[in-house]
């Protein structure tokens, strides 16, 4: 995406291409550039409204969470004391296995992708950019759970594991009010 406007440009100034084809791609440069106004203008309110609560301000001190994903969980999430905890709370957003089990067996399969997608993916791909982050210092700032989750699992299942944790979390925060501590087990690991 970073290059797009580069090679617009590239396109517009060569010559070597017909007419017709540099007019076409003239528009989509056109209405790229009115698409990324709006996108700054519309970040901006979000950014405001996100100053202006203090609720959402707590919540993008979980790591993973940001401005943008604790704006996202203040707006779509109905009055929070009307989950019993954490947990129903990440099965309304669809961060929680499908339970498959019979006879006294627990077996989890898949999450079960219930609730709002946009509110799910956000908090997925900032629990990723935290386990890639984990990742890439070898659990230098991470946490046990996570550093040992990382050893059993896949990253985009520990990322989705994490996601739950995080929505947990911030169920948490939203209903008692408190601020994110970050919980140190040794020196220099986080809670996340």
């Amino acid at each position: 995406m970073c290059r797009i406007e580069a090679l617009l440009d590239r396109i517009a100034a060569d010559e070597s291409l017909p007419t017709l084809t540099r007019e076409l791609f003239a528009l989509h440069a056109k209405e790229y550039a009115e698409l990324q106004g709006e996108i700054e203008q519309l970040e901006g309110k979000v950014m405001a409204w996100h100053r202006a609560n203090e609720c959402s301000q707590r919540l993008a001190k979980i790591p993973g969470v940001g401005p943008i994903g604790a704006a996202l969980l203040m707006m779509k999430t109905p009055d929070p004391h009307l989950f019993k905890s954490g947990r129903a709370f990440a099965a309304w957003i669809g961060l929680t296995p499908r339970d498959h089990s019979t006879g006294g067996k627990t077996r989890l399969g898949r999450i079960t992708r219930a609730g709002d997608e946009v509110l799910r993916s956000t908090l997925v791909v900032g629990a990723t950019a935290v386990v890639s982050h984990a990742r890439r210092t070898n659990g230098k700032n991470a946490s046990s759970w996570l550093r040992e989750l990382l050893e059993r699992k896949k990253p985009k299942l520990a990322a989705v594991a994490l996601a739950n944790k995080i929505a947990r979390i911030a169920w948490k925060l939203m209903v008692s009010g408190e601020h994110y501590k970050r919980l140190l087990q040794q020196p220099g690991a986080a809670a996340v």
